[in-house]
């Protein structure tokens, strides 16, 4: 390893991939290179959809000793980050209780009617400031409340947390994951207790509070000899929420920035330094989660390229790249859907939905795959564009640029769209947004990089990026967002 240089292992889960990420950090650098990529494969059993944990543990231990090759057994750290709001169940022993519910499961079907009879929507979004989904981690617990398996749970653990556990043997909670579970105030920073006790839910179930920096424990012996690694290797607690990640290295300069957060969601909104917890927020369906540094993430979250990805599943896996070149030359919006409708959560037969949801709004029906597919990134487009504009309205913060991170920058069609949606320039890159905010706080946190605005300016020096320039004006999107606001 170079002199200055220090490798970190940056373990990415998301919904339909992992990843293990190696990111070796100096003072005015920063490189990530895969070591491992896994696939996460939900399974369908007789009582549910569950996530395959043990598989994704395995993937992770694979994926460390694929890092510790290429770092000559040595790293600097360790830091997990996951998808938001599903957990596992743990017994008195520290046992796992069956696999972690998945949350496109439909055991929260009409359970969120139960809560708000309750806590009424209003105040619980005035409470807590997140966004109504019907799989919040908060209607998940109501509707285990009642089961065998709740019953003998002694700890719950968000799933980057239970991963942490399995690779240290100690157990935490880290802040920004928890401000999704809808228990969380995001202006005390802390548990909402009062939420909490009115609706019968024991805090005490959930491992103490971390903070991304906060250190998480050392790899347990088993698994050094497992991955091979040379101990000691200590875990840090990241910003484990991986949106959260992805938003830490978003490559802004200074303030006036909207961000769009691409994969199977797409996380559209705000860096801000105070929750929004006006009724016109809760209406407009905007959450507010945590962030690094004290920041709050005001959102909107999207369906996202999960409706490509479902397609292109069913469509027996054409080209992608051959698919989004005959995309881009159908006419554009010709027909669009609500990217944010539940209709579209469940997996299965995404292009005869989307077919007949352009039907039944008498929009003229899409039938190849690449008609399918532009109505898909133009719907997306249309989606990024309100909540860009719906946030800065809500919030009182104008935006210059819109910075999109994630899987979505390999989709050129898809940023070009963004930009002429929202009339502003859209600024790609990050493609691995996640597992390089992941690496920043592990390497901030042992003493190699600065504040927020450094961290940002490491990855402008280190990151390549691609401007996209609004074509046109925003007129054929203004007609189509209010074509889709009448039906």
């Amino acid at each position: 390893m170079s002199a200055g240089v220090k490798s970190y292992a940056a373990v990415d889960l998301g919904a339909s991939s992992g990843r293990v990420m190696v990111g070796r950090v100096s003072a005015d650098s920063v490189e990530l290179s895969e070591a491992h990529r896994f696939p996460n494969r939900p399974v369908r059993l007789p009582e549910g959809l569950r996530w395959d944990i043990l598989a994704l543990y395995g993937g992770v231990l694979d994926g460390l000793r694929a890092a510790g090759a290429d770092c000559g057994g040595r790293l600097a750290s360790v830091g997990v980050d996951s998808w938001a709001v599903d957990y596992g169940l743990l017994d008195a022993d520290g046992a796992l209780l069956g696999n972690p519910v998945h949350y496109r499961d439909a055991r929260t079907e009409g359970v969120a009617e139960k809560v708000w009879a309750t806590v009424p929507a209003a105040e619980l979004y005035a409470a807590t400031g997140v966004q109504y989904a019907p799989f919040n981690t908060l209607y998940q617990l109501a509707a285990a409340r009642d089961s065998d398996q709740f019953a003998h749970a002694g700890r719950l653990l968000l799933i980057p947390d239970l991963l942490t556990y399995w690779l240290t043997g100690e157990q935490g909670t880290e802040l920004t994951n928890a401000s999704t579970t809808q228990l969380v105030d995001p202006r005390t920073r802390d548990w909402s207790y009062e939420v909490a006790g009115r609706l019968g839910i024991d805090l005490g179930l959930f491992a103490p509070l971390r903070r991304p920096g906060d250190p998480a424990g050392t790899l347990r012996p088993q698994v050094l000899a497992e991955t091979g690694l040379t101990g000691p290797v200590p875990v840090t607690a990241v910003a484990s929420h991986d949106t959260a990640s992805a938003v830490a290295a978003v490559p802004a300069d200074g303030e006036r920035f909207a961000y769009i957060c691409t994969g199977t969601w797409s996380l559209a909104g705000l860096e801000l330094s105070a929750p929004v917890l006006t009724e016109e927020s809760r209406a407009a369906n905007f959450t507010n989660e945590l962030g690094l540094d004290g920041t709050v993430r005001y959102l909107r979250n999207i369906m996202g390229l999960w409706l490509l990805q479902e397609c292109v599943r069913a469509w027996g896996e054409p080209d992608l790249g051959a698919l989004l070149r005959e995309a881009a030359t159908v006419p554009p919006l010709r027909s669009v859907v609500d990217a944010g409708d539940e209709e579209f959560l469940a997996p299965g037969r995404m292009p005869e939905r989307i077919a007949g949801a352009c039907r039944a709004s008498g929009q003229p029906v899409p039938r190849t795959p690449a008609e399918i597919t532009r109505c898909i990134l133009d719907s997306l487009a249309l989606a990024h564009r309100r909540a860009v504009l719906d946030a800065q309205r809500l919030a009182d913060h104008p935006v210059d640029v819109v910075y999109l991170v994630g899987g979505g920058t390999r989709n050129a069609l898809l940023c070009q769209l963004t930009a002429d949606a929202c009339g502003l320039p859209v600024v790609a890159g990050a493609t691995e947004a996640a597992a390089l905010g992941n690496v920043l706080v592990q390497a901030r946190a042992d003493g190699l990089a600065g504040d927020l605005a450094a961290l940002r300016r490491l990855l402008v020096r280190s990151q390549p990026l691609t401007r996209y320039t609004p074509r046109g004006g925003t007129g054929p999107w203004r007609a189509a967002q209010a074509r889709l606001a009448t039906r």
